[in-house]
């Protein structure tokens, strides 16, 4: 199999070659070249353990173990990307992929891992499974805030990638996400990070 560039964004290129998927960091000829080894050693390592840890609680790429500092080396999840196919189901069904979806974010966030970018964008529908990939801005929190904010991300990648039904799917999520034994405190924190307009 070629390989085949499946993503390149600022940071990183995302790569598939023989059903694999290297996530390779990016390197910045505007920073000094020891920085910039240091900075990107730093983000590789870090969303590597988010993975490593993820991986055993939820669906999620687990890594191979790699020397090379800037790369992660992930088996491919052959899905569909949730953003491209969740309109095209029944509201019913909408429904119970967005319920499957806060139960993940319930298991994530009672280990304290906060995904950082929680869009349809990053989750690849399988077999009825919903695999969340890319925890590039992800990291470890107990902050109720910070879960509240990682729930407001994915309100606002709903209602606009998937205004037609938002806020059933939301509710959904919601309803899943309730498994998570603080999830009170963090959907009451929800409104308030939404009253204040912060993050908007």
């Amino acid at each position: 199999m070629t390989q085949k560039i499946l993503q390149q964004g600022a940071e990183a290129v995302i790569l598939l070659e023989n059903n694999l998927i290297t996530k390779d960091r990016i390197k910045k000829s505007y920073r000094i070249k020891e920085l910039d080894e240091k900075i990107r050693k730093q983000r590789t390592k870090a969303e590597k353990k988010l993975l490593e840890k993820a991986s055993k609680i939820i669906n999620a790429p687990d890594p191979f173990p790699l020397k090379e500092f800037n790369k992660i080396k992930m088996p491919f999840i052959d899905g569909k990307k949730l953003s491209e196919n969740l309109d095209s189901f029944s509201l019913e069904k909408q429904k119970e992929i967005c319920k499957i979806i806060g139960k993940e974010i319930a298991k994530l966030h009672e280990a304290d891992i906060i995904h950082g970018d929680l869009t349809t964008s990053n989750m690849i529908l399988k077999n009825d499974l919903i695999f969340f990939i890319d925890f590039g801005l992800g990291y470890i929190s107990r902050k109720i805030e910070d879960k509240a904010v990682d729930l407001h991300l994915l309100k606002q990648a709903l209602e606009a990638k998937h205004f037609k039904n938002w806020k059933e799917l939301l509710g959904a999520v919601e309803k899943g996400y309730k498994h998570y034994k603080e999830s009170k405190k963090v959907l009451e924190r929800l409104k308030a990070v939404e009253k204040r307009g912060r993050y908007k």
